[in-house]
C-alpha cells in the first residue's frame, strides 16, 4: 500500500470519529456503508483475490466492532460476528478449502447438544434465543473462520494489509475516546476499570481491541523499511493507542498486547540476517523510549493510579487480596458445575443463571474455557481440545506464519479474561492457521524454523 493512501485512510478515520462524536446516528450509517462496500468488493473480486478480500473485510469489521457497539452503530449487539460469518461463508462457497479443516466442523457439532440441554430445562428462565446468540455466536464464528483460513495461502504483503484493515477503525475509536473524555482528572478517582475513559463502554472490550492495534503498529514499526520519519509516525500512533488502553484500567488487553509483541519480536529476530538483527536492536531502543514516556504521561494524567492498578492496589495503596478481581471464584463455580454435570453440561447460557439462583451473584466469569466445560460437559472439553491442539499440530508442519505465536496467544489469553464477547479472538485465531508466502529475497523467512 502506498504511503499516500495510508495517510488518506488515517485522515478519513479521524474525521469519521469526529463525525460520530458530533452526530451519533452516523455510526449506523457507517455500519451500513461498510457492509455494502465490503459485500460488493467480495462478490466482484476475481477468484484469485476473493480470499484476500474476505480477510480484509472481516479484519475491518473486527476492528470496528467495539467502536460501533459503543455508539449503537448496529441493529443488534452481535451483528459484527454475524457479518464476519456471512463474509467467510461467501468465501467458502466461492473457493475450495482443506479437508483437514473439517475438524473445526466437528468442534461446532460438539456444541450443539448443549442447546438441547438448555431448551429441555423447563426451569430455564433466560431468553433462549438471546442466550444461544450471545454464547455461541463467538464459538461458531471461530469454527467457520478456522475452516476458511486453514492452510489458505496469502502473501506476506497481503497479511500486512489485512492487519492494517484491522487497525484503521481502531484509530477512529482512539480519537473518539479522546473526544469523549477530554478531562481525565475529573473521571479517574480510583483503580477500578473505568467506563468513562472507555467511551462509556466496557473497559475490557475496549482495552482488548486497543491491544490489537498496539500490536499491529508495533509490528509495522519493526518490519517496515520506510524512511525513519514514517516509522516514527506509526510509533506516535502506538503511543496514543497505548495511553488510551492503559487508562481504561483494564489490564487484560494491555498485558496480552505486550506478550504478543514479545513473541513476534522473538520469532522475527531468530529468522532474519545480522543486518536486520542490528536494525531490530536499534528500533527496540527507540520503541522502549516511547513506551517509557507513554507510561510516564499516563502516570501523571492518572495521578499515579495507573501504577497502583498494575501493582494490584486500591486507591489507598493497599494490596488487593485477589488479583483476578473475583473471577477465580466465578471460574471455580463453573468447574464445580462441570463436576456435577460431566457429560452434557448444564446447557448453553445457563452458567450465569445457575450462579444467580445458587449464590445470588449475577456475574459472568468472562472465561471461555470454564464456560464451555460447564455448559457443554465432556463435549465441551473435546471441543476446547480441538481448538487448543489443532493449531500447534499445524505449526509443526507449516512454519511460514511469522505471526503464528502472537495470534495464538492472543486467542488463548483473551478467551480467559474476556471470553468471546467480541469477534476478535475468533477471527485472529483463524489468522494463525494461514500459510504465508514470501518473495524470493525473503525466502529464508519461509523455510527456516
Amino acid at each position: 500500500m502506498k504511503l499516500s493512501l495510508y495517510y488518506k485512510l488515517l485522515i478519513f478515520h479521524v474525521v469519521l470519529a469526529i463525525g460520530v462524536y458530533l452526530f451519533r446516528p452516523l455510526a449506523l450509517a457507517y455500519f451500513l456503508l461498510i457492509t455494502v462496500f465490503f459485500s460488493y468488493k467480495i462478490l466482484m473480486a476475481s477468484k484469485a483475490y476473493k480470499s484476500f478480500y474476505v480477510l480484509i473485510a472481516c479484519a475491518y469489521i473486527v476492528g470496528s466492532e467495539v467502536f460501533l457497539r459503543m455508539n449503537g452503530g448496529t441493529f443488534f449487539y452481535e451483528a459484527s460476528k454475524y457479518l464476519v460469518i456471512v463474509f467467510v461463508l461467501i468465501g467458502l462457497f466461492s473457493n475450495s478449502f482443506s479437508n483437514k479443516s473439517l475438524i473445526y466442523l466437528v468442534y461446532i457439532l460438539l456444541l450443539i447438544p448443549g442447546i438441547f440441554v438448555a431448551v429441555s430445562d423447563m426451569g430455564f428462565e433466560t431468553n433462549i434465543r438471546k442466550a444461544i446468540a450471545f454464547n455461541l455466536s463467538g464459538p461458531i464464528c471461530l469454527g467457520i473462520t478456522a475452516v476458511f483460513c486453514y492452510k489458505r495461502s496469502i502473501s506476506f504483503n497481503q497479511i500486512k494489509i489485512i492487519l492494517l484493515a484491522l487497525l484503521l477503525p481502531l484509530i477512529s475509536m482512539t480519537v473518539y475516546l479522546f473526544l469523549y473524555t477530554p478531562n481525565l482528572q475529573e473521571v479517574i478517582t480510583g483503580t477500578e476499570s473505568n467506563f468513562t475513559t472507555s467511551g462509556g463502554f466496557g473497559p475490557n472490550q475496549v482495552a482488548t481491541v486497543l491491544g490489537i492495534g498496539i500490536f499491529v503498529l508495533a509490528t509495522r514499526f519493526f518490519i517496515s523499511k520506510e524512511v525513519f520519519i514514517h516509522r516514527l509516525f506509526d510509533l506516535a500512533l502506538l503511543g496514543f493507542l497505548s495511553f488510551r488502553a492503559l487508562i481504561t484500567f483494564s489490564r487484560g488487553g494491555v498485558l496480552t498486547a505486550i506478550i504478543m509483541i514479545l513473541m513476534f519480536l522473538g520469532l522475527y529476530y531468530l529468522k532474519v540476517n545480522l543486518k536486520t538483527k542490528l536494525r531490530i536492536k536499534l528500533s527496540l531502543l527507540v520503541f522502549l523510549i516511547m513506551i517509557f514516556f507513554t507510561l510516564l504521561y499516563s502516570s501523571i494524567k492518572t495521578n499515579g493510579f495507573i501504577e497502583k492498578r498494575y501493582a494490584n492496589q486500591d486507591a489507598a495503596g493497599r494490596v488487593k487480596e485477589d488479583v483476578t478481581t473475583g473471577r477465580t471464584d466465578l471460574v471455580a463455580f463453573e468447574f464445580n458445575e462441570f463436576i456435577d454435570n460431566p457429560f452434557l453440561g448444564i446447557g448453553v447460557g445457563k452458567a450465569k443463571e445457575v450462579r444467580l439462583n445458587e449464590t445470588g451473584v449475577e456475574a459472568a466469569s468472562h472465561n471461555e474455557m470454564s464456560r464451555i466445560i460447564a455448559e457443554h460437559g465432556l463435549l465441551g472439553v473435546f471441543a476446547f481440545l480441538i481448538l487448543l491442539i489443532t493449531p500447534l499440530i499445524f505449526r509443526l508442519k507449516n512454519k511460514t506464519n511469522l505471526f503464528f505465536y502472537s495470534f495464538y496467544i492472543f486467542w488463548l489469553l483473551t478467551i480467559n479474561h474476556s471470553a468471546m464477547r467480541i469477534a476478535a479472538p475468533a477471527f485472529i485465531y483463524g489468522l494463525c492457521l494461514l500459510n504465508i508466502t514470501y518473495e524470493t529475497r525473503n525466502k529464508k523467512l519461509e523455510t527456516r524454523n
